[in-house]
């Protein structure tokens, strides 16, 4: 039954949910990885079409259309150490502050304080600042960045998110995007696992140009949204770059006429950030409805978490598709009864499920 959300229920957080049984919730990837659903939603004509797989989205893009992948890596940021007072830790790298000084999640973070030093297979990391919500500031012993990324490629695990209960060894391969390049990353740009280098290839042949911007995904782009009001949300900063080739590209496309068609949240937001301009800096922007979109002209993304920050960006682009500002509520509403739709049948949901295009 569609869900009738009132403009006063925007932005309450209860607004953004919807029910998921746990079999929806994909444990690993379709194979091969552009195999995967492919819904696609012509906002404007409210047109759902159900009957693609991923590899498809080539019979809905054009010549002259701008495709933008995050070429982050994910890295191994999931570290296991003995605290110098003794115990058992986890360390969780988030974002490099500077060389071999980074901002971390620890557990147990009550019993780990400034001025400690965890080992970690044999290297040892000083804890030099203490933070809220368990983060603290850490300096790790290595001569170069080199060499910590070696160590971490060997003493590190993936971080897959907690509702993939897959531990299958070949996790770390496959939740990893084939253009990979960039490392930093704690989480993958998901959207962009469907890409295989032959359907990148196929994209490149219609004449539909790839260009590509870096952000390093961290706790602010999964870190739940806590307030009813989600307009009070505070999203943490995160790592992304869009360098001048990657801007002239942009130009380009906008004044061609093609789209700048965004592969994913974290692409979109990088995008959205920069505007027109190019540079490297760090972004906090949250994007829920009310927000008007300057560079992003379709968006191609998973089926996200209920009451995420992602879903209430996919539904903010819905409604600047649909030139629905003011009605917002009822873009919402047609997202979530999308959402439910697919849920009560056999899609795949989160990280390794299937896939939506926006335009």
């Amino acid at each position: 039954m569609k869900r009738l959300i009132t403009h006063e229920d925007l932005y309450s957080l209860s607004s953004y949910d919807y029910a998921l049984p746990p079999e929806r919730i994909a444990q690993s990837p379709a194979v091969p990885r552009d195999s995967s659903r492919l819904l696609v939603w012509n906002v404007m004509h409210d047109t759902v079409h159900r009957d693609n797989i991923f590899r498809e989205i080539v019979n809905y893009l054009r010549p002259d259309d701008l495709l933008i992948l995050n070429d982050t890596r994910v890295i191994p940021a999931r570290l296991k150490g003995i605290r110098s007072t003794g115990g058992q830790c986890e360390v969780f790298l988030l974002k490099n502050i500077e060389g071999l000084t980074w901002e971390a999640l620890v557990r147990p973070a009550r019993k780990i304080h400034e001025g400690m030093t965890i080992n970690i297979n044999g290297l040892n990391a000083h804890v030099l600042e203490e933070r809220p919500e368990g983060v603290r500031i850490i300096r790790f012993d290595c001569a170069n960045n080199n060499e910590f990324m070696k160590f971490l490629d060997e003493s590190g695990s993936v971080p897959l998110p907690p509702y993939i209960r897959n531990t299958n060894p070949n996790m770390r391969t496959a939740y990893q995007t084939v253009f990979a390049k960039n490392d930093g990353s704690v989480a993958a740009p998901t959207a962009s696992l469907h890409f295989t280098p032959e359907l990148l290839s196929r994209i490149q042949s219609m004449g539909v140009k790839i260009a590509y911007v870096t952000l390093h995904v961290g706790l602010g782009t999964f870190r739940p949204v806590m307030t009813h009001d989600i307009r009070e949300h505070d999203i943490h900063t995160e790592h992304c770059e869009l360098s001048e080739e990657t801007a002239g590209m942009i130009r380009e496309c906008k004044l061609r006429g093609g789209r700048v068609i965004a592969s994913g949240t974290t692409a979109a937001r990088t995008l959205e950030t920069f505007g027109n301009s190019f540079g490297i800096r760090e972004t906090g922007l949250f994007i829920y409805p009310g927000y008007k979109f300057k560079v992003v002209d379709a968006l191609i993304t998973n089926f996200h978490l209920p009451q995420s920050s992602l879903i209430m960006l996919v539904a903010s682009f819905a409604a600047n598709k649909a030139n629905a500002h003011g009605h917002e509520e009822r873009i919402l509403s047609r997202l979530i009864e999308i959402y439910e739709e697919c849920a009560s049948s056999d899609w795949r949901f989160f990280s390794f499920g299937d896939a939506m295009f926006i335009y």
